[in-house]
């Protein structure tokens, strides 16, 4: 803590104008009031375009090792670019981008396209002059870059723009370890909730279910039972069905995360699902999806996932499939997509009871999903939801 408070001194210190000193303090508060870890990176881009004056901003969050950017978030640009750049490839650190990674000062440049490690822009990506970048250290690793392009009213950034940022990425470092430290603390919880229910469901329901079955298998040998046998087996074999679901549903509860993020969980759950697709299915990630998507939102994408797999499996006759989950935004976006010979695109009228189950996982975030048969053949289902839940969202916009 000391030595916290010694760094964020000497970076104060740095800046010399007392107006953006204290407006640097202000942003500082908010960042480290904000437990929720994709707020707060959102936040940090936002602050950092805001503080330099910036046109655009980005944060690139690295790998576990540090040697490439693992996720990007973006700031300032139009919502169809940022869309279309967002649909991938992402950029990983390359160029101007990768001289942060491999020598993590702060740094700026006139020109970029002047710069030795320039390595140019893709298609369709909005021109870019004036460069500032900082490092944001997490317990003196560093956990991703601040990079903040085109200084609006000059031709580039100033030393003072420099200092105000490296002060905000040192606040941003201490949040960040703050808001990881919070979701830890509420993931154990959470865990201990489900496996409280777990045991709940398995010491009561399957216990109550388990006798009933018993005592209608009883009634149906009885003189009373034999002329309606029939029925009677139905409602047995109705219990052991739903018994079989409810240990189902206790599994997941009790040993669902562990701990893992949401495409740890999304990649377990296509390779479980392989024997029922019938082949392999590849999965895609772009943006932010292990900061971004709440336990409230994984809660109603995991079994979207695996209703959508199942269909492919059971009723489309398709030989290849994609997943693609991306945060385009703040949207949740998960597409499905298959060579088969489709389904209705009308899911709530016809497509069955797995259908209408996404469908009403989708509107619970107060999100949408849509069922298409593009001309080239199969079928896409798209699933998109705000990506903090509706809950989460309602707050973000209340400022």
């Amino acid at each position: 803590m000391a030595e916290h408070v010694e760094r964020k001194r000497a970076a104060y210190e740095a800046i010399e104008d007392p107006a953006r000193l204290r407006r640097v303090l202000e942003a500082t508060l908010l960042l480290e009031s904000n437990l929720h870890l994709g707020d707060l990176l959102t936040h940090i881009v936002e602050e950092a375009r805001a503080l330099a004056n910036a046109r655009y901003g980005a944060l690139g969050v690295l790998n576990e090792l540090g040697t490439v950017t693992d996720q990007f978030l973006v700031s300032g640009l139009d919502a169809g670019v940022e869309a279309r750049l967002l649909q991938g490839p992402l950029p990983t650190g390359k160029g101007v981008l990768g001289v942060l990674i491999r020598d993590p000062r702060p740094i700026r440049i006139k020109v970029i396209g002047d710069h030795v490690a320039s390595a140019g822009f893709p298609p369709g990506h909005p021109p870019m002059s004036s460069f500032l970048g900082a490092p944001i250290k997490v317990h003196n690793r560093v956990y991703g870059n601040l990079y903040l392009t085109e200084k609006i009213g000059a031709d580039e950034f100033t030393p003072d723009d420099e200092a105000v940022i490296e002060a905000l990425a040192l606040a941003a470092g201490i949040a960040v370890e703050n808001a990881r430290l919070h979701q830890r603390a509420g993931e154990v919880a959470v865990y201990e909730d489900r496996d409280r229910m777990a045991r709940d469901l398995h010491d009561g329901v399957i216990q109550r279910l388990f006798a009933i079955g018993l005592s209608l298998q009883g009634l149906s040998v009885s003189p009373a039972g034999r002329s309606v046998a029939d029925s009677l087996s139905a409602a047995v074999a109705d219990i052991d069905e739903t018994i079989r679901q409810v240990r189902a549903t206790i599994f997941e509860l009790g040993g669902a995360g562990g701990g893992r993020g949401i495409r740890a969980l999304v990649a377990a759950l296509a390779e479980e699902l392989v024997p029922v697709v019938g082949f392999d299915v590849p999965v895609e990630f772009h943006g932010p999806v292990d900061t971004a998507v709440t336990d409230l939102v994984a809660e109603q994408l995991l079994p979207t996932l695996r209703e959508a797999l199942t269909n492919i499996g059971r009723h489309s006759g398709a030989t290849r499939a994609r997943v693609r989950l991306s945060i385009v935004g703040r949207i949740c976006r998960l597409e499905v997509s298959d060579n088969g010979h489709g389904f209705t695109a009308e899911p709530t009228s016809g497509g069955g009871l797995g259908l209408q189950n996404i469908q009403r996982r989708a509107e619970v975030l107060e999100g949408t999903f849509n069922v298409t048969h593009p001309e080239t053949g199969g079928t896409v289902l798209v699933w998109a939801v705000p990506a903090f839940g509706a809950e989460g969202r309602s707050r973000t916009d209340e400022g």
